[in-house]
């Protein structure tokens, strides 16, 4: 049986496209194939040759100027000069581990540290997401003494083994722990209920019941608080809170990973988790924090993190090094400074309200949510049935990209929703080049319905 992954595979290259390729692109993805491992994918039928960035633009060999409506890593803008600059001079004077003494790890920890609630006062730093949420699994594991892990049923956390084995998006050839439990996403467009946050504690509950009659003791919850590869689960704000009382009354640990929801991205709220009423126990972060550098962190109670911490050394050779600490503060600077937070709020807002006035234009429009620059555009192609349209969204992305030279992708467990998650510099002008592509774009794909 052939598997296809859900973040992988659905909206990627295969060899069978390979015949309606220019030369130069073919030249390139057959290189590819020589001479890197199979498992790597390719967006896009017609894969993009990409050569330069700036802001929220990037340009292709032959000079191609796109608009980047899916990069939340370079999250304050491609080659961001307050970060090349911040990395360039610490380049020129010193890159090394954690094991000396350095200004910048701990001026940073402090920085950032006061963006969090007051309970959360450790940090830790490593070089990718995956790392972060591989030491908070291990983390909550040392702190509960349990080993049971819940998460949603499409969330990705990374490519370790411990975050492989808690990351369903990861496909069918992904095997998950048999540690790891999955609990539907909190879909408002979908799930019929009066309280949704009441309908998802209660998810949550009987997986940690299952956990019990299977000799499981549950360690924690982990979850990216707007569900992004879910399908973006925004609201109702505060449904997560439910959940978290119900984690905390079975001996959990709830870990919020900040990679995608973090920094100020949803607008209402610097992190994620922030828009529910919650404290995390643990909070982990991605390379956003550093605009694409290799940077990650852990943030936790220090009674939490100490359970882990007072018994095993922990060395990640160079998270938190010199360099990397730089670029972690040129974006926090930048977010502050230039308030991308208050930007956020006010022009997702204004991109929100456009895409849903092409409802009123487009039927198979189903659903569209989100909070900031994040946004979710659901394709169906029935709204009384609400019934995914797959095809659909991927001759859109397709359409995208080929005639109006915009970036994006789609998520969710059909595939059918169009994850709109630009960096932070995308401005006003750039939304009437998004909404006017799409309302072209749904008006010529429909025949592929």
């Amino acid at each position: 049986m052939v598997t296809r992954s859900t973040i992988m595979d659905t909206n990627s290259f295969r060899a069978e496209h390979a015949a309606a390729l220019d030369h130069e692109t073919k030249a390139l993805t057959e290189k590819r194939g020589e001479v890197l491992g199979e498992s790597y994918r390719l967006f896009y039928r017609n894969p993009v040759h990409l050569v330069k960035g700036k802001g929220q633009y990037l340009w292709d060999a032959k000079g191609t100027k796109y608009l980047d409506v899916y990069n939340n890593v370079a999250s304050i803008g491609h080659c961001h000069p307050r970060v090349i600059e911040a990395v360039t001079a610490q380049m020129q004077c010193l890159n090394t581990h954690t094991r000396y003494l350095h200004e910048n790890i701990l001026s940073y920890s402090e920085n950032i540290l006061k963006t969090m609630p007051s309970e959360i006062d450790r940090a830790m730093y490593m070089c990718t997401g995956s790392e972060a949420n591989d030491l908070a699994i291990r983390v909550a594991r040392e702190y509960t003494g349990g080993t049971g892990i819940i998460v949603s049923q499409e969330s990705y956390h990374g490519t370790s083994e411990l975050t492989s084995g808690c990351s369903p998006a990861l496909g069918t050839g992904q095997v998950l722990a048999n540690t790891t439990r999955c609990v539907s996403a909190p879909d408002q467009y979908r799930i019929i209920t009066e309280d949704l946050g009441h309908w998802f504690a209660d998810q949550i509950q009987r997986q940690i019941d299952d956990m019990r009659a299977n000799g499981i003791q549950f360690a924690g919850f982990l979850a990216d608080s707007i569900f992004s590869s879910d399908g973006v689960m925004s609201h109702p704000i505060g449904f997560l809170k439910q959940a978290v009382d119900v984690v905390h009354r079975n001996g959990g640990v709830f870990i919020a990973d900040e990679v995608q929801p973090g920094f100020g991205r949803t607008g209402d709220a610097f992190w994620g988790f922030e828009r529910h009423g919650v404290v995390p126990d643990i909070i982990t972060t991605g390379k956003p924090m550093g605009n694409g550098i290799p940077v990650s962190g852990l943030f936790a109670k220090h009674e939490v993190l100490s359970a882990f911490s007072d018994q095993i050394p922990y060395f990640n050779t160079f998270g938190g090094n010199p360099v990397s600490m730089a670029a972690a503060q040129a974006v926090l600077d930048v977010i502050q400074e230039e308030e991308l937070q208050q930007h956020s709020e006010e022009v997702g807002a204004v991109l929100k309200k456009e895409l849903t006035y092409l409802m009123n234009k487009h039927e198979c429009i189903g659903d569209v949510r989100g909070a900031g620059l994040f946004i979710g555009f659901e394709l169906v192609s029935d709204r009384n049935t609400k019934k995914p349209n797959k095809k659909l969204a991927l001759n859109v992305i397709e359409e995208l990209r080929n005639q109006h030279h915009i970036l994006t992708s789609v998520a969710g467990p059909h595939g059918n929703v169009l994850k709109l998650r630009p960096p932070l510099a995308f401005q006003y002008s750039d939304i009437d080049w998004l909404v006017n592509a799409l309302d072209q774009t749904l008006s010529n794909v429909r025949m592929f319905d």
